[in-house]
């Protein structure tokens, strides 16, 4: 049976960890105004932690009760350590909803993605994972999109380059379409995996540094589109009308497959030819999976493990971010 809640500690306890905190270190903003208290305003955590400044002062004065998934962004929020967070679910009194720690294998690319990837010579394509962490990629996608080797590995993120590159985000010529869709696909997965500690930080990062992020995440939109069109104004070819679909492995990885083609004979097929002829004699910049971190090794490929089956790129059931096309 779960602890009695206390929800005059829980504030107490709320408000003393949010003064020992030091807002530049959280990511939130500088500001010239003279800070009127220590640590991070109310406001502030609500931020970080994705929910209403008006039910976080609610839970500071103990006038509702957190939930579980409340409970799990807060910790997040507030950077509780385990004993911290074990504490703040007690005070809550939802120590049985407390999340069992279990480290997660980390994201390794399958390798019937890995052939259909290095098939698709002439047009970009990424391998999307847990999160939609950009764990693969061919030459034409770096063309297309950005260098994605440059970017840590614990960063490399379509939701998180899409929100903070700047020129990723003055690519896309329908921004905001796409990114509310790419939020809302993010939404669903949180739904499946609600306690996965990456994606609170990936949603408490993008909820301090941008607006809008926080405010499409409110919504609780959802989005399990598996094709559309996207439109793009490169800076070498100029505009860009390609249709995007993804296809999900047939497995339990949650890896998706996102192809980015244009119509033949069309001015973006051809545009995209130039695009992509003026990288065929770079190399892929994917790093090999042992050389890069938040990788996993497949069960197939472990030591000490038996193949399930016989392994064959059969066509996978299609999953996507992107915009439904009509007709």
């Amino acid at each position: 049976m779960a602890a009695h809640s206390d929800p005059r500690k829980l504030g107490e306890f709320l408000k003393a960890r949010r003064a020992r905190l030091d807002p530049g270190k959280c990511g939130l903003p500088g500001t010239d105004s003279a800070r009127r208290v220590t640590g991070l305003r109310r406001e502030e955590v609500a931020r970080l932690a994705a929910i209403s400044v008006d039910y976080y002062t609610r839970l500071e004065q103990g006038r509702v009760r957190a939930s579980a998934p409340v409970l799990t962004t807060l910790a997040r929020a507030l950077r509780l350590d385990d004993d911290q967070q074990r504490y703040l679910y007690e005070l809550a009194g939802r120590s049985d909803d407390l999340p069992r720690r279990t480290r997660r294998p980390a994201q390794r690319v399958r390798p019937a993605m890995r052939r259909l990837l290095d098939q698709l010579t002439e047009t970009p394509a990424l391998v999307l994972g847990r999160r939609l962490d950009v764990l693969a990629w061919n030459p034409a996608a770096v063309a297309l999109y950005t260098d994605f080797a440059a970017i840590p590995a614990d960063r490399r993120n379509y939701l998180r380059v899409l929100f903070t590159d700047p020129s990723v985000r003055a690519l896309h010529l329908e921004w905001e379409h796409d990114a509310r869709d790419a939020v809302a696909a993010l939404r669903m997965e949180a739904g499946a995996d609600p306690d996965d500690p990456e994606l609170a930080r990936l949603v408490g990062d993008l909820s301090a540094q941008d607006a809008d992020f926080r405010g499409w995440w409110g919504e609780h939109r959802v989005n399990s589109a598996t094709y559309g069109t996207k439109r793009y104004r490169h800076p070498l070819v100029g505009d860009l009308t390609l249709d995007c679909d993804t296809w999900s492995a047939p497995d339990d990885s949650g890896q998706r497959l996102m192809v980015l083609t244009a119509q033949t004979g069309s001015p973006s097929h051809d545009a995209l030819r130039i695009l992509t002829s003026w990288n065929t004699e770079r190399p892929s910049t994917e790093r090999p999976d042992a050389e890069r971190p938040g990788t996993e090794r497949p069960d197939a490929e472990r030591p000490g493990t038996e193949r399930r089956g016989t392994e064959r790129p059969d066509a996978p059931a299609r999953d996507s971010t992107t915009r439904p096309r009509s007709g």
